[in-house]
């Protein structure tokens, strides 16, 4: 299974505890840290170490910045950007999911550097070059890609990554069950069109076949798009009466647990998480013999069935 590829950029020497600490996180939870003295950047004889580092966050997912009190190595061709400056700027470019975090005096310091921008007499106490100050500035004025947090340890960093990877792994099963969502409306829309073409040819065709466009109805019923999004049901199936509708939901672990004059109530149970689905089910939908009565889908009403999550009460039935 593929792993996110997380790059850490910084300058070494006054981070390296802070980016091996990084790393043994990030490989804690599964993930692939790319640092270059650990030589997980191939470099070859071509082109400088440096353009090596900036190819290599084209195959990331993740970059993390992490902005001390030292410049650093100054890069090629730009005197007032170091590596780190330029890698950032790279992932940036790249529009990669960014994490900027600034020490903490560095980033109090800060806003020192700017009441006296203009002022080129003052000298700064926490870092060793005022170019770390103006790529700051230049950063926070992004108008997106700028996530910064300050930080006095590498325990602040994990804490705070801890907290944004699950809310990243949060995002991306919400994704997930739209995606599945959308498929099934899709394929909802590209049965209906099937549907009203069948039924178009057989009236054009043979209008004397009212039970096999009774059929072709039947296995299009409305409740079967219902039933297969609440019970994520991937297959085909039809429903011909109350005793099938019974059955599908007694495989799923729905019991029926209640009825009034208007609705059949069943119920599953999640007793660990202290929850259960209650699906209930219209009864005009079944005529006098309990027989599935046939809808068109102009007259199927949203209100028909119905699925909630709710607290266990104490009174279970089992």
């Amino acid at each position: 299974m593929a792993k996110p590829r997380v790059f850490i950029s910084s300058t070494f020497y006054d981070l390296r505890l802070v980016r091996l600490e990084l790393d043994k996180f990030l490989e804690s939870i599964g993930y692939e840290p790319i640092r270059n003295e650990e030589g997980d950047i191939a470099y070859g004889s071509n082109e400088s170490l440096q353009n090596y580092c900036y190819k290599e966050i084209s195959n990331i997912d993740i970059f993390i910045s992490i902005i001390g009190n030292r410049f650093g190595s100054i890069s090629e061709g730009n005197k007032e950007r170091s590596i780190s400056n330029m890698e950032l700027k790279t992932a940036i470019e790249q529009n990669k999911h960014i994490f900027i975090f600034i020490e903490k005096s560095v980033f109090v310091e800060y806003e020192t550097f700017l009441l006296n921008e203009n002022n080129k007499d003052i000298k700064y106490k926490y870092v060793d070059n005022i170019n770390i100050y103006k790529f700051i500035k230049e950063i926070k004025n992004l108008p997106n890609n700028n996530n910064i947090k300050d930080f006095e340890s590498a325990d602040n960093i994990i804490s705070y990554l801890r907290e944004q990877f699950a809310g990243l792994m949060k995002k991306f099963f919400i994704q997930e069950q739209r995606e599945n969502e959308t498929n099934l409306i899709r394929d909802i829309n590209n049965t209906a069109t099937t549907l009203k073409e069948l039924v178009d040819y057989i009236q054009l065709t043979n209008k004397d076949k009212e039970d096999e466009l009774k059929e072709i109805i039947k296995t299009s019923h409305p409740i079967i798009g219902e039933l297969k999004k609440y019970l994520n049901i991937k297959y085909k199936f039809y429903i011909e009466d109350f005793n099938d509708l019974k059955n599908l939901l007694s495989a799923r672990s729905f019991r029926e647990t209640n009825c009034n004059k208007k609705e059949y109530i069943f119920t599953r149970y999640y007793q660990e998480e202290g929850e259960s689905d209650k699906l209930s089910i219209d009864k005009s939908i079944f005529d006098d013999n309990m027989k599935l009565k046939l809808y068109r889908p102009a007259e199927w009403k949203e209100n028909f069935i119905s699925l909630k999550r709710e607290k266990i009460e104490n009174d279970l039935p089992f």
